[in-house]
C-alpha cells in the first residue's frame, strides 16, 4: 500500500471536518451543488461514484461470469442478511433506541417518523458504493457485481412490501424514477463503459496496458471517495451543527446495525466454508445501504422536513466512515478467517479430489 492508502482513515476524518466546516461557512454553494439532481440522484456525487467503481468494473472478465455459481454459499448468506435479517433487525433497534432508550431526549412528535426513516434505510441494499468496499478488501469482482444485480432485481418487488409490513402502511409510494435511474447510472452504464475500456486495452494482445490503467485509476478512486465525503457532509453541514445531539442519537442504531449485519454475514460465510474474497464483499453488501432510494422514499412518504428524511440522511453521513472501519476489520482478520471454515472446506475438497484419483 502507498503512504496515501495507509493513512486513509486520517484523510477520511479530515474530509468529514472539512465538509462540515465548508457546508456551514458556504451553505449557498453547497445548496447549488445539492440541487443538481435527476430523480433525486445528485449528479456531482454520481460522477464521483463512477470514478470510484470504474476501476473495479474494469477488472471484471465477463467470460468468467459462469464461475459465480461456485460461490453459492456467499450468495445465499448475502440474500439472507439483506432480506430476512437487516430490515427486521433495524426495526427492532429503532424501537429499542429511538422509541424507548432515547425517547426522552428526542422531540416526541418525530419519534415514529425517525423509526420509519431507519426502516426505509435498512430495506434498501446498496447499489454503487459496495463496489468500492469490495475493491478495498480485494473481493471477488464477479461475485460483487452479480450479487448487486440480484439485489436490485429483488428490490424492485420486495422493497415496498417489506417497508409496508414494518411500517404498517397499506400502500407505499416507491420512487421508481430514483430506483430505475440509479440502477442504470450505477450498474448498467458503468459496466458498459468499463468493458469497452477493458476490451480496447486488451485488443493490443497484452495485459500491460490494462495493468497500467488500473494502477493509475486506483489513487483516483480513493480521491473521489474523499471528495464524496466532503460533499455529503457539506450538504448537511448546517444541520449537523444545528442539531448534533439528534443526529448522534439517530446514528447509534444505524452503526449497531452495520456491525451486526456485517459481522453475522462474515461469520456465516466462515462457517459455511466460503472463501475470504467472497466473505468480505458479502459482509459489506449485507451492511451498506442504498441511500439515494432511502432518502427519496422518506421524502415522498413523510415530507422533506420530516424525522424520517433526517434519519435517512444520518445513514448517508455515517455510511462511508463506518463501512471503512468494516473494511479494516475484514482485511485485518483475514488470517483468522482462513484458519476456520474456509480452510477446512478447502482441505475437504482436496481430500475428495485425491480419493477420486
Amino acid at each position: 500500500m502507498s503512504t496515501f492508502e495507509r493513512y486513509l482513515t486520517v484523510w477520511v476524518f479530515l474530509c468529514i471536518l472539512a465538509g462540515i466546516a465548508l457546508g456551514h461557512s458556504m451553505p449557498d454553494v453547497f445548496q447549488v451543488i445539492a440541487a443538481a439532481e435527476v430523480a433525486k440522484v445528485n449528479i456531482p456525487v454520481a460522477v464521483l461514484i463512477w470514478l470510484m467503481i470504474i476501476p473495479m468494473l474494469v477488472k471484471i472478465d465477463f467470460a468468467a461470469l459462469s464461475q459465480v455459481g461456485r460461490h453459492w454459499r456467499g450468495i445465499g448468506v448475502t440474500l439472507f442478511i439483506n432480506w430476512a435479517v437487516k430490515p427486521f433487525s433495524m426495526a427492532l433497534l429503532g424501537w429499542l433506541f429511538i422509541g424507548y432508550l432515547f425517547r426522552p431526549m428526542l422531540p416526541e412528535v418525530q419519534i415514529d417518523s425517525y423509526i420509519a426513516g431507519l426502516i426505509i434505510l435498512a430495506a434498501a441494499p446498496c447499489t454503487a458504493m459496495v463496489f468500492v468496499w469490495s475493491n478495498l478488501t480485494k473481493g471477488e469482482p464477479l461475485f460483487t457485481l452479480s450479487q448487486v444485480a440480484l439485489n436490485d432485481a429483488i428490490m424492485v418487488v420486495a422493497f415496498a412490501p417489506i417497508v409496508g409490513l414494518l411500517l404498517g402502511l397499506s400502500a407505499i409510494t416507491v420512487p421508481w424514477a430514483t430506483l430505475v435511474f440509479s440502477v442504470v447510472l450505477y450498474i448498467i452504464l458503468p459496466v458498459i463503459v468499463a468493458q469497452i475500456m477493458r476490451r480496447s486495452l486488451l485488443a493490443s494482445g497484452s495485459s500491460a496496458s490494462l495493468d497500467r490503467l488500473l494502477k493509475t485509476l486506483q489513487p483516483l478512486s480513493l480521491v473521489a471517495l474523499l471528495a464524496t465525503l466532503v460533499l455529503l457532509f457539506g450538504f448537511q453541514g448546517e444541520q449537523i451543527i444545528a442539531q448534533p445531539t439528534i443526529i448522534a442519537l439517530l446514528a447509534v442504531p444505524v452503526v449497531i446495525q452495520v456491525y451486526f449485519n456485517s459481522g453475522l454475514a462474515y461469520l456465516l460465510n466462515r462457517v459455511s466454508g466460503e472463501q475470504h474474497c467472497v466473505a468480505g464483499p458479502s459482509a459489506l453488501i449485507g451492511a451498506s445501504n442504498f441511500f439515494e432510494l432511502a432518502v427519496a422514499a422518506a421524502i415522498s412518504l413523510f415530507g422533506f422536513n420530516s424525522g424520517a428524511a433526517l434519519a435517512t440522511v444520518v445513514g448517508v453521513l455515517i455510511e462511508v466512515p463506518v463501512m471503512l472501519s468494516v473494511v479494516w476489520i475484514v482485511n485485518r482478520s483475514k488470517g483468522w478467517y482462513e484458519r476456520g471454515g474456509a480452510v477446512r472446506a478447502t482441505s475437504h475438497s482436496k481430500s475428495e479430489a485425491i480419493e477420486r484419483v
